[in-house]
């Protein structure tokens, strides 16, 4: 991929575009794939880097994956586990990291964990507490790498619900191994009830059962095992956000392989932009999305944070104001996601202004074009890469090297339903 690239302002996109598979849905069936007692297949997996830093990891843990066109054959490995290499890079994946801290503790060894970019200093607070409370050994000085030894005990786990649904996941893949039965109790409001659905969906199909008491409790039997079982990931709701506000913005696409009865959270993009009266379909498979003129809302981004970068270009060019609320968390992603988009569609042309917890979008009708940063962020330049369809003159992205993260083809397939790129030399 192009570290630099041009875009054409003002590009009609029209045709089919295959989403690409589930990231949220990679990460689990892959780390259950690989605990599974025996062989099994995980179909419809693009190599990513994050998905890449998931399979890396689990290598580690005794798993082997066999890599064969888009699909990936597993042997699981037995527990308990061997740690055949004790340093974990979790590269720039917040997934990565928090589902393997209590997975990779399973091993009863003394390992490490390291990132790169903002990975290493995005919170580990709910785990430390554990270490804490269990006197489990760890040295941690406020940023990776994180070093601990032994392994996590079953018993009452007492989590934060707002600060990322990861580490109850974490907890959901290793409770369930050990020998005696747990609860994990969340203290407030859980955000992102969507991806633990998600979990508890791949848990299901790999024969975990976890009993969910209304998002608030929930019972944990000890000694159960991962069966090996065959499994294909969906469509991507967070990745098919893009190419809804692309069409609803500047175009008529259809968008293949998608789920209506998903459980993913970020399924609430249709929810959304009905509600601001975007011409869209959704059928069996796939969800049809037209250019529309679309009303102003208020958008909650505590169920679904990924999204919220690309509804702010929709809401940019939508008559009215639009708040986006609930959103805080979004700070400590990748990069500040309200500060990078904010800043970056202002310098285009827009009218956002920030909140501590979210944006007020004040909609114009077209937007200027100009140059803007990645913010090494994959989500802030595919976001910008679309506010490039109502962009008067070109778009000058830095950084799109960051859509390697999560979705390395993008660009393929925006030229492929008409947008017109090229790479930008950078003026020394």
């Amino acid at each position: 991929m192009l570290d630099n690239i041009v875009i054409k302002g003002g590009q009609f996109l029209k045709g089919d575009i295959v989403i690409p598979p589930s990231k949220s849905l990679s990460h689990r069936a892959i780390i259950a794939a690989g605990l599974a007692e025996g062989t099994c297949k995980v179909d419809n997996i693009i190599q990513s880097q994050d998905i890449i830093a998931t399979t890396r990891c689990m290598s580690q843990l005794g798993a082997t994956y066999e890599k064969s066109d888009d699909s990936l054959m597993v042997k699981g490995t037995a527990y308990p586990i061997n740690v055949n290499e004790k340093k974990f890079d979790c590269h720039e994946s917040g997934s990565t990291l928090r589902f393997m801290i209590p997975i990779g503790m399973l091993g009863n060894d003394k390992i490490s964990f390291t990132g790169q970019g903002k990975l290493t200093t995005r919170p580990l607070d709910p785990f430390l507490n554990i270490f804490n409370e269990q006197n489990i050994p760890y040295s941690y000085n406020g940023e990776l790498p994180l070093e601990v030894e032994g392994s996590i005990k079953p018993g009452k786990f007492e989590i934060q619900g707002d600060i990322s649904s990861q580490f109850i996941t974490g907890l959901m893949y290793t409770l369930p191994l050990l020998d005696g039965d747990s609860e994990i109790i969340v203290t407030s409001n859980l955000e992102s009830k969507g991806y633990l659905d998600l979990t508890m969906d791949v848990l299901n199909s790999f024969g975990i059962q976890i009993i969910n008491e209304n998002y608030e409790r929930f019972v944990i039997k000890g000694n159960q095992t991962f069966k090996a079982v065959d499994y294909r990931v969906e469509g991507d709701f967070s990745q098919v956000a893009f190419w809804i506000v692309a069409g609803l913005i500047n175009g008529d696409l259809s968008c293949l392989d998608m789920n209506p009865n998903s459980s993913q959270g970020d399924k609430e993009v249709i929810e959304i932009v009905e509600r601001m009266l975007g011409r869209i379909e959704v059928k069996s498979d796939r969800i049809l999305v037209k250019k529309s003129k679309t009303q102003a809302t208020i958008i909650d981004g505590s169920q679904c944070p990924d999204i919220i970068p690309v509804l702010t270009v929709l809401a940019a060019i939508t008559p009215g104001e639009t708040q986006v609320i609930n959103a805080k968390r979004l700070r400590i992603k990748e990069c500040d996601r309200l500060n990078a988009i904010a800043t970056e569609l202002n310098t285009l042309g827009a009218d956002i202004t920030e909140l501590d917890d979210g944006l007020i979008i004040k909609g114009v009708s077209k937007l200027r074009g100009g140059k803007v940063k990645g913010w090494n962020d994959h989500r802030i330049v595919m976001s910008l890469a679309v506010a490039s369809l109502v962009c008067e003159e070109e778009v000058y992205i830095e950084g799109c090297q960051a859509i390697n993260k999560s979705y390395p083809h993008f660009f393929e397939q925006f030229k492929l339903v008409g947008g017109l790129f090229d790479e930008w030399h950078m003026e020394k």
